[in-house]
């Protein structure tokens, strides 16, 4: 039973796909929001004076919500099923407090306990660190993640090629101006204030070289700093489209491979079909297929359902099923309307990529034709 109560939670919590899952994060993401946003208010004066007691009693009511979050991740955290953690009752449990995720859920909530030993400052810093807590919660931050993690070496590269830029062009401006401006380039390392601001373009305007050579080192710097901050730019930029396009092709791949119709392919068969297909999210009442169009497309539902409606009778169609085929094999215009009836997964094939799929598969020809002719002579019978 403990297990079971276990597993719900572990899904609630750590997946959220499901209704209570993405309400719990909803109401998460906004208690953190709010709760960081209530701590810099009490930096306004008057107003912490006003509000002291309601701001507080706040604070402690989110972290002792913060805190019964850490303890359930803490304890569900044996059913992920990652072989680090799973049915590993002490060390699984360990294993979670040491991941970032569990660290920064630690850090939310220690002004609780260790706020009467620490100076406000302190506490004040803690608390605000909880806007942390939103990584958990955005899916976009991970990715960005792991392209900086994959694309390291090169950023790294980057990095030594503008920290040598620095010290080089910090060092010529020392030499070009420490005798204009002792208190400005007295040093390399004062220089390389004066080195950071220009390569960033940023210009505060505190620091300027008064000789023509400097002046004429500083627009060259500046040249350079636009294209070398452009340089780690493109790079993320570059890498992110690339795993945004690396995550929607596995989507799609296990969105295909759920289909009945590709269940008995090879992964490298599927992962050929998945290429074709263009996923889409229909809502409840949405028109798919009008009958008479042009015929355009082929449809799969990889979830929910939708409502075929031929004459006066209509059926329902549920995930695994396809409608469309129809009119593509036959080369005419739709024969019938669907619409959705739930939300709905959809994998849209064009007509051309539906031709070559055919083509390089007669196995699945022979069975959407199979499968269209049923459904001809059910049109047939309705018409009828």
């Amino acid at each position: 039973m403990n297990e079971r109560i276990r597993w719900q939670i572990w899904k609630i919590l750590e997946q959220g796909s499901s209704l209570w899952g993405r309400v719990s994060s909803s109401l998460l993401v906004c208690l953190i929001l709010s709760n960081v946003g209530a701590e810099v208010v009490t930096t306004l004066p008057n107003l912490t004076a006003a509000w002291q007691r309601e701001l507080h009693l706040f604070d402690r009511v989110a972290v002792l919500i913060f805190t019964l979050e850490y303890l359930l991740r803490l304890w569900v955290c044996v059913e992920d099923p990652r072989e680090r953690f799973h049915h590993h009752p002490v060390m699984g449990r360990l294993r979670y407090m040491l991941t970032p995720k569990a660290i920064i859920d630690l850090l939310a909530i220690l002004p609780l306990f260790l706020g009467p030993f620490l100076n406000p400052d302190a506490v004040r810093f803690l608390r605000l660190a909880r806007l942390l807590k939103l990584l958990r919660y955005s899916a976009a931050l991970d990715t960005l993640g792991d392209v900086v993690k994959s694309e390291r070496r090169v950023l790294i590269s980057a990095g030594i090629v503008m920290l040598v830029l620095l010290v080089t062009q910090s060092s010529i401006m020392y030499y070009i101006e420490r005798e204009a401006q002792p208190q400005a380039f007295g040093s390399i390392p004062d220089a390389m204030w004066w080195g950071v601001v220009t390569l960033a373009t940023v210009g505060y305007g505190d620091v300027v070289p008064h000789t023509s050579l400097g002046k004429l080192m500083g627009g060259v710097s500046a040249v350079m700093g636009l294209c070398m901050f452009a340089l780690p730019a493109g790079i993320l930029a570059s890498a992110f489209s690339q795993e945004m396009k690396k995550r929607d092709f596995v989507i799609t791949w296990t969105m295909v491979a759920k289909v009945p119709l590709f269940s008995g392919l090879n992964a490298s068969i599927i992962a050929d079909i998945a290429g074709l297909f263009a996923p889409k999210v229909a809502v409840p009442g949405e028109r798919l297929v009008r009958k008479g169009d042009p015929a355009d497309a082929m449809f799969l539902i990889v979830s929910g359902e939708v409502e075929v409606e031929v004459g006066d009778q209509s059926r329902r169609l549920k995930s695994g099923d396809f409608f469309g085929e129809i009119a593509l094999l036959e080369k005419t215009t739709r024969t019938a309307t669907v619409r959705a009836v739930s939300t709905c997964q959809l994998l849209v094939l064009e007509v051309n990529d539906f031709e070559r799929l055919l083509d390089s598969h007669n196995g699945l020809k022979d069975v959407i034709r199979q499968v269209a002719a049923q459904r001809l002579a059910e049109i047939g019978q309705c018409s009828s």
